[in-house]
């Protein structure tokens, strides 16, 4: 169902060439921007607009869905019209819609548009923004939440050409009850911790903050699994209403470790994780916490066991790890994102706490939980594959 926000009000007064939107985390940002960009398209022939995002990936599991939902809710979709090949909505009018991503080079520096949107710019390079903006005829939308200082901030902000906007999850009349009490928690937990103080800064209240003290800064992204990689085991954390399951994929590679994002989503059974895996040739290290959900899948006849944990099991998980060469598949965005956010808990006086946050960990966690059995240390810092 589609709900005209204070969000989408604000972003109409946004006059400018360029309109900056920084926010909070679901303030309604995208569907707000795409629901504009539609009704745009629909009143105005032979507009061209291009929605731009890090990855496909990342768009389909964004800004496609999203573009989707709100083409149906508001009557307007007509799959023929919808080119799945090509990732582009054409209207009866002959205004379109395209869909691609910034590591697309032929399209970053090929056709000329009207309208662009970059979806979560901050993740893209400035040169790669200038690309596109130097062929953009009309306008640009660029959105972001805004964990640290970027291009946005020093190169466009005070541009005369550029509207500026902060919107919140307050702004969002749309938003799920469950969604608002867990982004103020945060609020409450800032009163005694630096980082939960930043966390609700950035992602509640919208504000230019800084993700400090990352984790694991020992990967790089790839394209995808080379057909010679190995398979040695599945990492999985159960969710279900409130946290999402996740599961990733372990690979070896020459001398590295490639993760792939496998599962990702809430609401899941223990039957329909069985069958998003059920065909994967490995062993699944689980959550030893619920060993209920871990018997139901043995019951399917999944190969899973539960992941060992004791005394400082996180931290010595988190220290395998970074010793570790990391290669990330761009199709696993969720992983991404965490990979990004994943950092050391402070105390109210900036001191570590020596404990990772308890957020942005989901599959930090069945990554662990993998890692721990497929890696030992037998002694002074050795490691081998078993």
């Amino acid at each position: 169902m589609f709900i005209r926000t204070t969000a989408i009000n604000k972003l109409r007064k946004l006059k400018k060439r360029t309109k900056i939107v920084q926010g909070s985390s679901s303030a309604g940002k995208t569907y707000g921007i795409l629901a504009i960009l539609i009704d745009t398209a629909t009143k105005n022939s032979n507009l061209e607009i291009s929605v731009v995002s890090e990855t496909i990936p990342h768009l389909r599991r964004g800004c496609i869905k999203d573009f989707l939902k709100l083409m149906m809710w508001t009557n307007r979709m007509n799959e023929s019209n919808w080119n799945k090949t090509l990732l582009t909505y054409t209207f009866a009018n002959g205004s379109y819609i395209e869909f691609f991503s910034a590591d697309q080079e032929n399209k970053i520096r090929g056709a000329r548009r009207d309208v662009l949107y970059i979806n979560e710019c901050n993740n893209l390079h400035f040169e790669t923004y200038h690309q596109l903006s130097i062929r953009t005829n009309k306008e640009i939308w660029l959105d972001y939440n805004p964990s640290a200082e970027f291009w946005a901030h020093t190169e466009l902000m005070n541009e005369p050409d550029s509207d500026f906007i902060i919107i919140t999850y307050k702004d969002n009349e749309a938003l799920n009850e469950a969604i608002i009490n867990e982004i103020e928690k945060a609020k409450e937990k800032g009163k005694t911790s630096n980082y939960w103080e930043n966390w609700y800064k950035v992602y509640g209240l919208g504000q230019l903050g800084s993700v400090q003290g990352t984790i694991f800064s020992n990967w790089q992204q790839i394209d995808t699994i080379p057909n010679d990689a190995r398979l040695l085991g599945i990492g999985l954390d159960f969710g279900y209403s409130v946290d999402p399951t996740a599961c990733i994929g372990i690979y070896k590679y020459n001398d590295s470790f490639i993760l792939h994002e496998l599962i990702y989503q809430k609401e899941l059974s223990n039957k329909n994780i069985f069958d998003l895996i059920r065909n994967e040739p490995t062993m699944v290290i689980c959550d030893s916490a619920e060993p209920k959900s871990r018997a139901e899948l043995q019951s399917y006849g999944l190969k899973c066991m539960g992941a060992l944990k004791g005394k400082d099991s996180i931290l010595h998980g988190i220290q395998l790890i970074q010793q570790q060469n990391l290669l990330v598949t761009k199709h696993s965005t969720n992983l991404i994102k965490e990979l990004r956010s994943y950092v050391w808990a402070t105390d109210r006086n900036n001191k570590p706490t020596g404990e990772p946050i308890e957020i942005h960990n989901h599959l930090m966690d069945a990554m662990r939980y993998g890692f721990t059995h497929i890696i030992q240390q037998p002694g002074l810092g050795t490691y081998r594959i078993r």
